[in-house]
């Protein structure tokens, strides 16, 4: 397979009025019924569809044919206000995406607040959907034993207050165990992704409609969870200081067709931190879909 690059792996769609970037690499195979797979980045500072998953898409893409789309306002997409809750913006945006493209069915996979975001779209879209990923997904995550906000949602603030360099790699290092992986190179990428033009005002956008309370309650994920009916695989670091793994336990007890896999000595990025084991877990998951066949 010829390397997958950031450039030569983009492109872009002009959906609901404004401009998705998006990165595409591989065709489908038999493997999970020949569904696309849909990668859904998280939603901190700086980050992209490219930071979250650009290395994993070379585990992925022999197997599907992968779209990580930059969700609104991220990375090269346009950063409109947020609105209603993002989960349900983002989610009619990358609806519209795969109109666009063609695309009538998937399999999600999400991080945090692509997990989020993955949710809402099954929720909304049930018949779009083969089967769920979702890595410590934001708004399924109900702590019940951590102090909410956790540690990387109060670092994750406090990088609105102060959008320094410092303030990042404070963020960014609750991400994982392995502090190398925290590296100057990711820092700059990040921290330029996180100055842009507009992408402050996303961020505060994006934040306020969680908070917002004519807003707040439609995120609140855990509270439709029983509503789904899609097999879903909860993935989560043993060690993820932004969403905890206790936060797994309603989920998995709501969710009818759920498992959960845990990865040790991982944080809030399995996908990285644990990257073959991760993709190994996921496209075992995803294999066992058979599109004529119950989900």
């Amino acid at each position: 397979m010829p390397e997958l690059t950031r450039e030569s792996t983009h492109g872009k769609a002009s959906v609901k009025g404004i401009e998705l970037s998006y990165y595409e690499a591989g065709s489908a195979t038999d493997v999970g019924g020949g569904l696309p797979l849909v990668l859904l980045h998280g939603g901190g500072p700086g980050v992209s569809a490219w930071s979250n998953f650009g290395a994993a898409l070379p585990h992925f893409a022999p197997s599907f044919r992968v779209i990580a789309p930059d969700q609104p306002g991220f990375g090269w997409s346009d950063k409109p206000p947020v609105e209603g809750n993002y989960y349900r913006f983002s989610a009619e945006h990358v609806l519209a995406l795969l109109d666009e493209l063609g695309i009538e069915k998937v399999h999600l996979l999400g991080n945090s607040l692509g997990g989020g975001v993955a949710l809402r779209f099954a929720l909304s879209h049930p018949d779009r959907v083969g089967r769920l990923v979702l890595m410590g997904p934001g708004g399924l995550s109900l702590n019940l034993f951590h102090a909410d906000p956790t540690e990387g949602i109060n670092k994750l603030m406090a990088f609105s207050g102060d959008s320094s360099r410092e303030a990042l790699r404070a963020f960014v290092s609750t991400m994982v165990v392995d502090q190398s992986l925290i590296t100057d190179e990711l820092i700059e990428e990040r921290f330029a992704d996180a100055t842009a033009p507009g992408a402050r005002e996303a961020m505060a956008s994006m934040g306020w409609s969680f908070y917002n309370p004519e807003t707040a309650e439609d995120g609140m994920l855990w509270r439709e969870a029983y509503q789904v009916r899609h097999h879903t695989l909860l993935t989560w670091g043993r060690e993820d200081r932004v969403n905890p793994l206790d936060g797994a336990l309603v989920a998995l007890k709501t969710i009818p067709k759920a498992s959960l896999h845990v990865f040790p000595r991982c944080g809030h990025w399995a996908q990285i931190e644990a990257a073959e084991e991760f993709a190994e877990v996921a496209t075992a998951f995803l294999a066992r879909h058979r599109e004529k066949g119950a989900r």
